[in-house]
């Protein structure tokens, strides 16, 4: 395989030797991989290559950076990254970050491979597609959300949902995207504190819709959801209009208030951390930190949320046991200008 793509707004080219594992790739982008040069004729901003070999990356004289690591001069190795099964050597000393992988699981981590076979797809495409791409670009300035940036259909602003895991985002996204509407990602995007930019991933929706949106079922993931594919293009990059809130509680129908941009920045911080998504990107991102020397071992998430929250009208959306109100409702509904 070789093929590239767009996520977190950065330039990924790929590069596998193993079937198996490029399967894994093309069915987490979420959506077709382009021809590689795609996107451009110079370097891209992050290469991966999987190799088919099963030897250890020869670490001898680097320095032990911590318990499965080890680094040298812009350049840090990874055993088992992130329990994943791949060691990384990755370089990051020019305008490329450069990721190589092996898959060398140790015996227990094949055997929780063969056992739980969705946890192992969904690491993989954590190692090799999504946290290679935050890092890089972490380090320009743009920082890690658990949010949904979506648009309201023809005419309408572009919604930046907040909360955390399972209060209905995706679902909220999926409806608008069925009206016509465009997204830039489904659960993950990174900001500059302005824009947001998408990760590249499959949307995931609950079991029932998916089945129907999706020939065969799509696959199944935790929670009750499945996958299914974008139905239109995804966008690379949107300016959100308006920041809002979900959470759930109440019965009837959703009540929708506007919302203290202190608690909605609180809102998306958390959410961005409890996120099982990102749970081990910040391990990820502060070894490849300290380890290359690059700036910024931490990303500024509370930084970038306190920056939307300050900058764009915010809304609570307390969702009831009603299904089904569409976001351009939920979003127009009750909206006073700040003052």
């Amino acid at each position: 395989m070789r093929a590239e793509l767009r996520t977190a707004g950065e330039r990924v080219e790929l590069r596998c030797e193993d079937p198996r594992i490029a399967r894994v790739l093309a069915e987490g982008a979420g959506e077709p991989l382009a021809a590689p040069g795609a996107g451009g004729s110079g370097p891209p901003d992050v290469r991966v290559s999987v190799q088919s070999s099963r030897a250890a990356f020869d670490v001898a004289g680097w320095r032990l950076l911590t318990r499965g690591a080890w680094c040298r001069p812009g350049q840090v190795m990874m055993a088992d990254a992130c329990s994943s099964g791949f060691d990384l050597l990755a370089t990051a000393d020019g305008a490329t970050l450069d990721i190589v992988a092996r898959w060398r699981p140790p015996v227990a981590g094949r055997a929780a491979a063969a056992l739980l076979r969705a946890r192992g797809r969904l690491l993989t495409r954590a190692v090799l597609l999504q946290y290679p791409a935050l890092w890089r670009a972490q380090q320009r300035g743009r920082a890690p959300l658990h949010a949904s940036a979506c648009g309201t259909g023809p005419g309408g602003q572009t919604v930046l949902l907040a909360g955390p895991g399972g209060v209905g985002k995706s679902t909220l996204v999926h409806g608008e995207l069925a009206r016509g509407a465009v997204a830039t990602c489904d659960n993950l995007c990174v900001s500059d504190g302005q824009f947001a930019w998408g990760l590249a991933e499959p949307l995931r929706v609950p079991a029932a819709r998916g089945a129907r949106a999706l020939p065969g079922g799509g696959r199944r993931m935790p929670h009750g959801r499945r996958e299914a594919p974008w139905p239109a293009r995804r966008a690379d990059r949107l300016l959100p209009g308006r920041l809002v809130v979900l959470v759930r509680g109440g019965t009837g129908g959703p009540a929708v208030t506007c919302c203290d941009p202190a608690e909605a920045a609180l809102y998306l911080a958390a959410g961005t951390y409890m996120a099982g998504e990102l749970r081990r990107y910040w391990a990820f991102a502060a070894t490849l930190a300290l380890g290359t020397g690059a700036s910024g071992s931490h990303p500024a998430v509370r930084e970038t949320a306190a920056a939307l929250s300050a900058r764009l009208p915010c809304l609570k959306v307390v969702l009831g046991d009603r299904p089904g109100v569409p976001l351009r409702d939920l979003a127009g509904a009750g909206m006073l200008p700040r003052s």
